[in-house]
């Protein structure tokens, strides 16, 4: 018990000194640098990017083929493995992602504003369907890129996705959006021909890999323009709404 209260104070620590400043992504002199690092020579661990965020670095690693995730404290004297949990939302600290691969493979844009968001959706999860009841708050303040997720423990999810997909229309497509789950006999006897129904499930699959590849482990998972994970509650916040 006392070794878990000091490591939750340590995590304490780190991440409020932490969290007060922005991510800024280190460059690749510094890179070096830390690749020179006696462990890193050892293990043969290569620094694929690397992100100062205050009192850590994120460093996103690959040893051996496989990727992961890493911290090393300021005076590159200390290596933390595991997760680093932000103690005000109870989310883990992650680099950034790259979303330069996901920009035009969304299944539609949902808002007209300048603020830039990827969502990464299911339309059967409740929490989704929570955060698109209000969506039309901030429709004039957000632009969205929607990718759906279907999660294999929602049965009818993969349905619900196609079905949104196949709309002629941007309008059609957010309509359905907001109401496909209430209407799912329309949605089960759908028709496709083959070829509009193999074009839509390569679609779909597509986002899913891309999801996959950008670890998107639930739903609705938020990035922002800057591929930081964003908390679906907090985003509504920002723009003073208040989640009942």
């Amino acid at each position: 018990m006392f070794d878990l209260v000091k490591k939750m104070l340590f995590i304490f620590l780190i991440t409020t000194c932490s969290l007060n400043a922005a991510i800024k992504e280190v460059s690749k002199n510094e890179i070096t640098q830390m690749e020179q690092l006696e462990l890193f020579k050892r293990a043969q661990i290569k620094i694929v990017k690397a992100f100062d965020i205050g009192s850590l670095y994120i460093l996103s690693i690959n040893v051996q083929g496989n990727n992961d995730e890493i911290y090393l404290t300021k005076d590159k004297k200390l290596i933390l493995s595991g997760d680093v949990i932000d103690v005000n939302n109870g989310m883990k600290i992650s680099a950034p992602v790259d979303l330069t691969k996901a920009k035009g493979k969304e299944a539609f844009v949902y808002g007209n504003g300048k603020e830039e968001y990827y969502l990464f959706t299911d339309p059967e999860c409740p929490y989704c369907k929570k955060l698109e009841s209000y969506l039309p708050q901030i429709k004039d303040k957000v632009k969205i890129r929607v990718f759906y997720f279907p999660l294999e423990s929602h049965e009818n999810a993969k349905d619900l996705s196609l079905y949104i997909m196949s709309q002629k229309t941007l309008n059609a497509k957010i309509d359905a959006m907001f109401d496909a789950s209430e209407n799912l006999d329309k949605v089960k006897n759908a028709k496709y021909t083959q070829a509009q129904l193999a074009k839509l499930e390569k679609q779909l699959e597509e986002q899913i890999q891309l999801g996959i590849s950008l670890n998107v482990q639930g739903t609705p998972t938020i990035f922002d323009k800057n591929g930081n994970n964003i908390i679906w509650v907090n985003l509504l916040e920002k723009f003073g709404i208040e989640v009942k």
